[in-house]
């Protein structure tokens, strides 16, 4: 054999071979075998000087405490950090089992301040198209409400406990009955309602009954979207119910069937009916929010809506100490007048004055129908909400500016805001 044969033999050489289930390229090697090394110098000295030289590095890391300490301690660290904000508001960690306790603790926390509400209604139904006689039948409402003083004080909403309405073919009436059941107690209470507010759909009512566990409150102003939620309350008469999720949004403006709108705290935790008037908690139990309503209907889901706890507490002081909320009032009946409006009958944009009511803090002011309200406080305003929004940032017996376009010369009137009656 020359010497290019001996070269050829000992070339190594490549076949490429397609493997079907991964689609890469893996090779396939034909080299030429090498001499025989003997089994002691090849295999066995090699084995015995390794297995020689672990035992000195294990021995040694097990004898350094610092070093045996962070082998045992990172993956125990990896599992049982808790969920933390830094300083940005940003999640470090998360753990599964932490987030089960959070739940537990929360719900063991809020339950026992939480009560179902049942309310009693009377329904006229007319027996001839004359409505001449009715029959009258009893129909009944569920809710939920939280405690908020140990001697009996309980804030639900407003349409729990006046769910009054009439159409053409029947009556309802204001609530005739209202009773309360507790957490883990069957016993119905009766409760009197104390105080309800149609505008901030709020209410307060009030049981006979002393050590009650009254609920603690958070501040809503402090909550960020995505931190836990927990919602609490009787959904369809089931008592003592919790859904959990996260905040969704804040300061979200929503409009009601009724045309009024509230400012909101948008959760994905689940409020069915039932649990309007129960809380939304946040991680430790603490109240945030009176869940209040849902949005319903084809492709909406998870879509709760709560108020939150830091604009209920001086309605709740007021409707406790005068059955009503005390509001500053002008006394006007405005329409908002939008650009097309205003060209056409030759006005300016702004709030178009109908009506003045007698008496009143406007008609003191010198408010005169035909007059176009352009600004309040020195600032620019086109709509009655606006309007609204400036008059209800003050007292009653302040002084609010506003001025008005009067046949197309403008004047700045000063009103002294009265009570609304």
């Amino acid at each position: 054999m020359d010497e290019n044969q001996k070269k050829e033999e000992n070339k190594t050489t490549f076949k490429t071979v397609q493997n079907p289930g991964t689609y890469k390229n893996i090779y396939e090697t034909n080299s030429t075998p090498k001499a025989k090394i003997g089994f002691g110098r090849g295999v066995f000295i090699p084995f015995i000087s390794g297995l020689l030289g672990c035992s000195v590095v294990i021995g040694t890391c097990f004898g350094i405490p610092s070093i045996r300490e962070k082998l045992f301690s990172n993956e125990n660290t990896n599992v049982s950090n808790s969920s933390s904000l830094n300083s940005q508001g940003y999640v470090s960690q998360t753990s599964l089992s932490n987030y089960s306790d959070t739940s537990v603790y929360a719900a063991n926390k809020i339950l026992p301040s939480i009560v179902g509400i049942k309310v009693e209604y009377s329904i006229n139904t007319p027996l001839s198209i004359f409505g001449m006689q009715t029959q009258a039948s009893t129909a009944t409402a569920s809710g939920s409400g939280i405690i908020i003083s140990d001697d009996g004080y309980i804030l639900t909403n407003n349409h729990i406990v006046s769910t009054s309405s009439e159409n053409a073919y029947y009556e309802v009436s204001e609530a005739t009955k209202v009773t309360v059941t507790l957490f883990n107690d069957t016993t119905e209470y009766e409760a009197k309602i104390i105080g309800k507010d149609e505008e901030t759909d709020l209410a307060v009512i009030k049981i006979d009954k002393t050590g009650l566990t009254k609920a603690e409150f958070a501040d809503s102003d402090n909550i960020k979207v995505g931190e836990f939620a927990m919602a609490v309350g009787n959904p369809l008469g089931m008592q003592s119910s919790i859904t959990c999720g996260v905040i969704s949004a804040v300061n979200r403006e929503v409009t009601d069937t009724d045309g009024k709108k509230f400012t909101l705290i948008q959760t994905d935790a689940a409020i069915n009916a039932g649990n309007s008037g129960g809380a939304l908690v946040n991680s430790e139990g603490k109240v945030i929010g009176v869940n209040t309503l849902k949005l319903s209907g084809e492709g909406v889901e998870g879509m709760g809506f709560a108020i939150p706890i830091n604009s209920t507490t001086d309605i709740t002081s007021q409707l406790i100490q005068y059955s009503k909320v005390k509001r500053p009032y002008i006394g006007i009946t405005g329409m908002d007048l939008d650009e097309q409006t205003a060209k056409a009958n030759n006005l300016v944009q702004g709030i178009y004055v109908k009506a003045v009511d007698d008496f009143s803090a406007g008609e003191k002011a010198g408010l005169k129908i035909g007059d176009v309200i352009i600004q309040a406080d020195g600032k620019d305003i086109k709509t009655m909400d606006e309007l609204n929004e400036i008059k209800n940032s003050h007292q009653i017996g302040d002084e609010m500016k506003v001025k008005v376009n009067r046949d197309g010369e403008e004047r700045e009137l000063t009103i002294v805001l009265g009570e609304q009656p």
